[in-house]
Protein backbone atom coordinates (compact mmCIF):
# COMPACT_ATOMS: atom_id res chain seq x y z
CA UNK A 1 0.00 0.00 0.00
CA UNK A 2 1.20 3.51 -0.79
CA UNK A 3 0.00 6.88 0.42
CA UNK A 4 -1.54 9.09 -2.25
CA UNK A 5 0.09 12.46 -1.51
CA UNK A 6 -1.79 14.14 -4.34
CA UNK A 7 -5.09 13.19 -2.75
CA UNK A 8 -3.86 14.34 0.68
CA UNK A 9 -3.11 17.79 -0.78
CA UNK A 10 -6.51 17.86 -2.47
CA UNK A 11 -8.30 16.86 0.73
CA UNK A 12 -6.30 19.37 2.81
CA UNK A 13 -7.30 22.15 0.42
CA UNK A 14 -10.98 21.25 0.71
CA UNK A 15 -10.78 20.82 4.49
CA UNK A 16 -9.01 24.16 4.89
CA UNK A 17 -11.49 25.93 2.65
CA UNK A 18 -14.48 24.58 4.55
CA UNK A 19 -13.03 25.51 7.96
CA UNK A 20 -12.04 28.99 6.80
CA UNK A 21 -15.35 29.64 5.09
CA UNK A 22 -17.17 28.89 8.34
CA UNK A 23 -14.82 30.86 10.55
CA UNK A 24 -14.01 33.91 8.44
CA UNK A 25 -17.58 34.40 7.28
CA UNK A 26 -18.15 36.24 10.56
CA UNK A 27 -14.63 37.25 11.57
CA UNK A 28 -11.73 39.03 9.94
CA UNK A 29 -8.90 37.64 12.05
CA UNK A 30 -7.85 34.36 13.61
CA UNK A 31 -6.64 34.60 17.22
CA UNK A 32 -4.57 32.24 19.37
CA UNK A 33 -7.34 30.91 21.66
CA UNK A 34 -9.62 30.32 18.67
CA UNK A 35 -6.83 28.51 16.85
CA UNK A 36 -6.47 25.97 19.67
CA UNK A 37 -10.08 24.81 19.22
CA UNK A 38 -10.65 25.64 15.56
CA UNK A 39 -11.05 22.20 13.97
CA UNK A 40 -12.43 18.91 15.31
CA UNK A 41 -8.89 17.48 15.26
CA UNK A 42 -6.66 18.43 18.18
CA UNK A 43 -3.60 17.38 16.17
CA UNK A 44 -4.46 19.71 13.30
CA UNK A 45 -4.97 22.56 15.77
CA UNK A 46 -1.61 22.07 17.44
CA UNK A 47 0.23 21.60 14.15
CA UNK A 48 -1.21 24.95 13.07
CA UNK A 49 0.31 26.55 16.16
CA UNK A 50 3.55 24.70 15.49
CA UNK A 51 3.76 26.19 11.99
CA UNK A 52 3.02 29.66 13.35
CA UNK A 53 5.81 29.59 15.88
CA UNK A 54 8.27 27.92 13.54
CA UNK A 55 7.79 31.00 11.38
CA UNK A 56 8.56 33.12 14.43
CA UNK A 57 11.73 31.12 15.11
CA UNK A 58 12.89 31.78 11.56
CA UNK A 59 12.36 35.49 12.06
CA UNK A 60 14.20 35.33 15.37
CA UNK A 61 17.18 33.65 13.72
CA UNK A 62 17.31 36.47 11.20
CA UNK A 63 17.36 38.98 14.05
CA UNK A 64 20.12 37.07 15.83
CA UNK A 65 22.26 37.08 12.69
CA UNK A 66 22.85 40.79 13.26
CA UNK A 67 26.54 40.99 14.34
CA UNK A 68 26.25 44.15 16.43
CA UNK A 69 24.42 42.80 19.47
CA UNK A 70 25.04 40.03 22.00
CA UNK A 71 21.96 37.83 21.89
CA UNK A 72 23.53 35.41 24.37
CA UNK A 73 23.27 38.01 27.12
CA UNK A 74 20.79 36.90 29.80
CA UNK A 75 19.00 40.24 29.86
CA UNK A 76 18.56 40.16 26.09
CA UNK A 77 17.36 36.56 26.25
CA UNK A 78 14.75 37.43 28.89
CA UNK A 79 13.65 40.48 26.92
CA UNK A 80 13.10 38.36 23.81
CA UNK A 81 11.17 35.82 25.84
CA UNK A 82 8.91 38.51 27.27
CA UNK A 83 8.47 39.95 23.80
CA UNK A 84 7.38 36.51 22.61
CA UNK A 85 4.89 36.24 25.46
CA UNK A 86 3.39 39.58 24.51
CA UNK A 87 3.21 38.61 20.85
CA UNK A 88 1.53 35.31 21.69
CA UNK A 89 -1.32 37.18 23.36
CA UNK A 90 -1.76 39.32 20.27
CA UNK A 91 -2.04 36.68 17.55
CA UNK A 92 -4.09 38.20 14.76
CA UNK A 93 -3.95 36.42 11.40
CA UNK A 94 -5.95 37.24 8.30
CA UNK A 95 -7.39 34.46 6.17
CA UNK A 96 -4.88 34.77 3.34
CA UNK A 97 -2.02 34.23 5.80
CA UNK A 98 -3.76 31.62 7.90
CA UNK A 99 -4.90 29.25 5.15
CA UNK A 100 -1.37 28.02 4.25
CA UNK A 101 -0.70 27.27 7.93
CA UNK A 102 -3.90 25.25 8.26
CA UNK A 103 -3.42 23.35 5.02
CA UNK A 104 0.12 22.38 6.03
CA UNK A 105 -1.20 21.24 9.41
CA UNK A 106 -3.87 19.05 7.81
CA UNK A 107 -1.37 17.41 5.47
CA UNK A 108 1.08 16.81 8.33
CA UNK A 109 -1.62 15.33 10.55
CA UNK A 110 -2.71 12.82 7.90
CA UNK A 111 0.91 11.85 7.26
CA UNK A 112 1.50 11.34 10.99
CA UNK A 113 -1.61 9.18 11.33
CA UNK A 114 -0.86 6.97 8.33
CA UNK A 115 2.89 6.43 8.71
CA UNK A 116 4.34 7.95 11.88
CA UNK A 117 7.82 6.50 11.40
CA UNK A 118 8.13 8.01 7.92
CA UNK A 119 6.79 11.31 9.22
CA UNK A 120 9.35 11.57 12.02
CA UNK A 121 12.13 10.39 9.72
CA UNK A 122 11.48 13.39 7.50
CA UNK A 123 11.38 15.68 10.53
CA UNK A 124 14.74 14.38 11.71
CA UNK A 125 16.27 14.83 8.26
CA UNK A 126 15.61 18.55 8.52
CA UNK A 127 17.99 18.81 11.47
CA UNK A 128 21.73 18.46 11.81
CA UNK A 129 23.61 16.47 14.43
CA UNK A 130 23.23 18.16 17.79
CA UNK A 131 19.99 19.95 16.88
CA UNK A 132 17.57 17.11 17.47
CA UNK A 133 17.82 17.37 21.23
CA UNK A 134 16.48 20.93 21.25
CA UNK A 135 14.01 20.08 18.46
CA UNK A 136 12.38 17.34 20.53
CA UNK A 137 12.30 19.45 23.68
CA UNK A 138 10.71 22.39 21.87
CA UNK A 139 8.32 20.50 19.60
CA UNK A 140 7.17 17.31 21.31
CA UNK A 141 4.43 19.37 22.99
CA UNK A 142 2.80 19.82 19.58
CA UNK A 143 2.41 16.08 18.96
CA UNK A 144 -0.88 14.70 20.25
CA UNK A 145 -0.77 11.42 18.32
CA UNK A 146 1.77 8.59 18.58
CA UNK A 147 3.56 10.29 21.45
CA UNK A 148 4.97 6.90 22.49
CA UNK A 149 7.28 6.98 19.48
CA UNK A 150 9.17 10.09 20.55
CA UNK A 151 9.19 9.32 24.26
CA UNK A 152 12.69 9.03 25.71
CA UNK A 153 14.38 9.39 22.31
CA UNK A 154 16.95 11.76 23.78
CA UNK A 155 17.93 9.14 26.37
CA UNK A 156 18.02 6.39 23.78
CA UNK A 157 19.97 8.24 21.09
CA UNK A 158 22.13 10.63 23.09
CA UNK A 159 22.15 14.40 23.17
CA UNK A 160 24.60 15.06 20.34
CA UNK A 161 23.88 12.09 18.11
CA UNK A 162 23.12 12.14 14.40
CA UNK A 163 19.66 11.92 12.84
CA UNK A 164 20.44 8.27 12.05
CA UNK A 165 20.84 7.52 15.76
CA UNK A 166 17.48 9.11 16.48
CA UNK A 167 15.88 7.17 13.64
CA UNK A 168 17.23 3.94 15.10
CA UNK A 169 15.81 4.85 18.51
CA UNK A 170 12.52 5.75 16.83
CA UNK A 171 12.33 2.33 15.18
CA UNK A 172 13.04 0.66 18.51
CA UNK A 173 10.11 2.53 20.03
CA UNK A 174 7.93 1.58 17.08
CA UNK A 175 8.72 -2.12 17.58
CA UNK A 176 7.94 -1.76 21.28
CA UNK A 177 4.70 0.19 21.00
CA UNK A 178 3.40 -0.84 17.58
CA UNK A 179 0.50 -2.86 18.95
CA UNK A 180 -0.55 0.01 21.21
CA UNK A 181 -0.66 2.73 18.56
CA UNK A 182 -4.10 3.91 17.55
CA UNK A 183 -5.01 3.07 13.93
CA UNK A 184 -5.16 5.82 11.36
CA UNK A 185 -8.91 5.35 10.91
CA UNK A 186 -9.53 6.22 14.56
CA UNK A 187 -7.15 9.18 14.60
CA UNK A 188 -8.61 10.65 11.43
CA UNK A 189 -12.24 9.93 12.27
CA UNK A 190 -12.94 13.42 13.62
CA UNK A 191 -11.69 14.89 10.33
CA UNK A 192 -13.68 12.30 8.37
CA UNK A 193 -16.84 13.30 10.25
CA UNK A 194 -16.29 16.92 9.24
CA UNK A 195 -15.26 16.22 5.64
CA UNK A 196 -15.41 12.58 4.48
CA UNK A 197 -12.11 10.97 3.50
CA UNK A 198 -12.05 8.74 0.43
CA UNK A 199 -9.99 5.87 1.81
CA UNK A 200 -9.83 4.14 -1.57
CA UNK A 201 -7.95 7.17 -2.90
CA UNK A 202 -5.96 7.86 0.23
CA UNK A 203 -4.37 4.39 0.24
CA UNK A 204 -3.57 2.65 -3.02
CA UNK A 205 -1.77 -0.54 -4.00
CA UNK A 206 1.89 -0.05 -4.83
CA UNK A 207 1.26 -1.54 -8.29
CA UNK A 208 -1.37 1.18 -8.87
CA UNK A 209 -4.02 -1.44 -9.44
CA UNK A 210 -7.51 -1.17 -8.10
CA UNK A 211 -7.62 1.02 -5.02
CA UNK A 212 -7.78 -0.92 -1.81
CA UNK A 213 -10.50 0.38 0.43
CA UNK A 214 -9.77 0.64 4.11
CA UNK A 215 -12.66 0.07 6.46
CA UNK A 216 -13.90 3.26 7.93
CA UNK A 217 -14.10 3.59 11.66
CA UNK A 218 -17.66 3.33 12.94
CA UNK A 219 -19.25 6.71 13.38
CA UNK A 220 -20.28 6.83 16.98
CA UNK A 221 -22.48 9.61 18.23
CA UNK A 222 -21.30 11.42 21.34
CA UNK A 223 -22.61 9.86 24.51
CA UNK A 224 -24.54 12.50 26.39
CA UNK A 225 -24.89 12.05 30.12
CA UNK A 226 -28.59 12.13 31.04
CA UNK A 227 -28.01 14.97 33.50
CA UNK A 228 -26.51 17.20 30.82
CA UNK A 229 -29.20 19.50 29.46
CA UNK A 230 -29.28 20.57 25.84
CA UNK A 231 -29.62 23.89 24.13
CA UNK A 232 -29.06 25.27 20.63
CA UNK A 233 -25.50 26.32 19.86
CA UNK A 234 -24.89 28.68 16.95
CA UNK A 235 -22.37 27.22 14.52
CA UNK A 236 -20.15 25.27 16.92
CA UNK A 237 -16.52 25.45 15.86
CA UNK A 238 -15.78 21.95 17.15
CA UNK A 239 -17.73 19.64 14.88
CA UNK A 240 -17.21 16.56 17.03
CA UNK A 241 -20.21 17.99 18.88
CA UNK A 242 -22.11 18.75 15.70
CA UNK A 243 -25.42 17.76 17.23
CA UNK A 244 -25.66 21.24 18.77
CA UNK A 245 -25.58 19.96 22.33
CA UNK A 246 -24.58 22.31 25.10
CA UNK A 247 -24.60 22.50 28.86
CA UNK A 248 -26.92 24.71 30.85
CA UNK A 249 -24.93 27.73 31.97
CA UNK A 250 -26.88 28.42 35.14
CA UNK A 251 -25.12 26.87 38.14
CA UNK A 252 -27.00 26.07 41.29
CA UNK A 253 -24.89 24.39 43.96
CA UNK A 254 -26.53 23.80 47.36
CA UNK A 255 -25.12 26.00 50.10
CA UNK A 256 -24.68 22.94 52.28
CA UNK A 257 -22.12 21.36 49.95
CA UNK A 258 -19.42 19.62 51.98
CA UNK A 259 -15.90 19.80 50.59
CA UNK A 260 -13.08 17.40 51.35
CA UNK A 261 -9.45 18.53 51.10
CA UNK A 262 -7.35 16.47 48.70
CA UNK A 263 -5.11 13.83 50.25
CA UNK A 264 -1.35 14.15 49.98
CA UNK A 265 -1.27 11.57 47.18
CA UNK A 266 -3.78 13.45 45.05
CA UNK A 267 -3.09 17.08 45.91
CA UNK A 268 -2.03 19.32 43.03
CA UNK A 269 1.16 21.30 43.62
CA UNK A 270 0.69 24.77 42.05
CA UNK A 271 4.46 25.27 41.71
CA UNK A 272 4.94 22.00 39.85
CA UNK A 273 1.91 22.53 37.64
CA UNK A 274 2.94 26.10 36.80
CA UNK A 275 6.52 25.04 36.01
CA UNK A 276 5.30 22.21 33.79
CA UNK A 277 3.11 24.43 31.62
CA UNK A 278 5.62 27.27 31.58
CA UNK A 279 8.12 24.87 29.99
CA UNK A 280 5.60 23.82 27.34
CA UNK A 281 3.77 25.61 24.56
CA UNK A 282 1.24 27.14 26.92
CA UNK A 283 3.84 29.61 28.23
CA UNK A 284 3.40 31.56 25.02
CA UNK A 285 -0.35 31.75 25.53
CA UNK A 286 -0.56 33.03 29.10
CA UNK A 287 -3.35 35.53 29.51
CA UNK A 288 -5.26 34.33 26.43
CA UNK A 289 -8.14 32.92 28.51
CA UNK A 290 -10.11 35.73 30.11
CA UNK A 291 -13.17 33.82 31.27
CA UNK A 292 -13.20 30.05 31.70
CA UNK A 293 -16.96 29.73 31.45
CA UNK A 294 -16.84 31.32 27.99
CA UNK A 295 -13.57 29.83 26.75
CA UNK A 296 -14.05 26.08 27.02
CA UNK A 297 -15.39 24.24 23.99
CA UNK A 298 -18.48 22.07 23.79
CA UNK A 299 -16.51 18.83 23.79
CA UNK A 300 -14.51 20.05 26.78
CA UNK A 301 -17.76 20.71 28.65
CA UNK A 302 -18.85 17.13 28.03
CA UNK A 303 -15.46 15.77 29.04
CA UNK A 304 -15.07 17.85 32.20
CA UNK A 305 -18.65 17.27 33.31
CA UNK A 306 -18.51 13.52 32.90
CA UNK A 307 -14.95 12.85 34.09
CA UNK A 308 -14.15 15.56 36.62
CA UNK A 309 -17.50 16.58 38.11
CA UNK A 310 -19.45 13.35 38.44
CA UNK A 311 -21.74 14.09 35.51
CA UNK A 312 -23.09 17.22 37.20
CA UNK A 313 -23.07 20.21 34.82
CA UNK A 314 -24.13 22.62 37.55
CA UNK A 315 -21.14 21.58 39.62
CA UNK A 316 -18.81 22.15 36.67
CA UNK A 317 -20.26 25.58 35.91
CA UNK A 318 -20.02 26.57 39.56
CA UNK A 319 -16.38 25.43 39.62
CA UNK A 320 -15.46 27.43 36.53
CA UNK A 321 -17.15 30.56 37.84
CA UNK A 322 -15.40 30.15 41.19
CA UNK A 323 -12.03 29.81 39.47
CA UNK A 324 -12.77 32.90 37.39
CA UNK A 325 -13.11 34.83 40.66
CA UNK A 326 -9.69 33.73 41.93
CA UNK A 327 -6.94 36.34 41.95
CA UNK A 328 -4.03 34.04 41.05
CA UNK A 329 -3.12 30.63 39.67
CA UNK A 330 -2.11 29.43 43.15
CA UNK A 331 -5.49 30.48 44.55
CA UNK A 332 -7.28 28.57 41.78
CA UNK A 333 -5.31 25.38 42.47
CA UNK A 334 -5.95 25.74 46.21
CA UNK A 335 -9.68 25.98 45.49
CA UNK A 336 -9.55 22.86 43.31
CA UNK A 337 -7.64 20.92 45.98
CA UNK A 338 -10.19 21.95 48.58
CA UNK A 339 -13.38 21.26 46.66
CA UNK A 340 -12.99 18.78 43.83
CA UNK A 341 -9.84 16.61 43.72
CA UNK A 342 -10.78 14.28 46.59
CA UNK A 343 -14.52 14.48 46.18
CA UNK A 344 -14.47 13.33 42.56
CA UNK A 345 -11.32 11.22 42.85
CA UNK A 346 -9.31 13.11 40.25
CA UNK A 347 -6.33 11.43 38.64
CA UNK A 348 -3.81 14.26 38.42
CA UNK A 349 -2.00 12.46 35.59
CA UNK A 350 -5.12 12.16 33.43
CA UNK A 351 -5.63 14.03 30.18
CA UNK A 352 -8.82 15.63 31.50
CA UNK A 353 -7.12 17.13 34.55
CA UNK A 354 -4.18 18.22 32.43
CA UNK A 355 -6.46 19.96 29.92
CA UNK A 356 -8.38 21.81 32.62
CA UNK A 357 -5.16 22.90 34.35
CA UNK A 358 -3.66 24.27 31.14
CA UNK A 359 -6.77 26.38 30.60
CA UNK A 360 -6.41 27.74 34.13
CA UNK A 361 -2.70 28.38 33.49
CA UNK A 362 -3.56 30.38 30.39
CA UNK A 363 -5.97 32.53 32.41
CA UNK A 364 -3.43 33.87 34.89
CA UNK A 365 -0.36 35.98 34.14
CA UNK A 366 1.19 35.29 37.55
CA UNK A 367 1.47 32.21 39.70
CA UNK A 368 0.87 33.97 43.03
Amino acid sequence: MTINNTYIQEYATQFTGKICNEYFSQRKYMTGPQMVQLTPSIQVNFFTIKSLFEAWQMELEKIKSNPYFDYRDNAVHEALREFMNILSRSIKVERKDFEPLLQEAVEASIALALDPVAYFDKEFDKKEAGQLNSYLKENKKYFKWHTELIANLIDRAGIHQTPEAYKQALNQNFEKFNEQLLPAEKLLDSMHQFLPLDWSRLLQSSQEEKPVATAEAPQEKPVVDPVVKTEAIDKPQNTEASESVGIEEKASIPASTNYEIASSEKVLDPLQVWSKFEAEEYSIMKGTVLNLTESIGINQKFMFTKTLFGGNPDMMNHALKSIDLCESFADAIALINLRYVERFNWDKESDEVNELLQLIFRKFDQRN
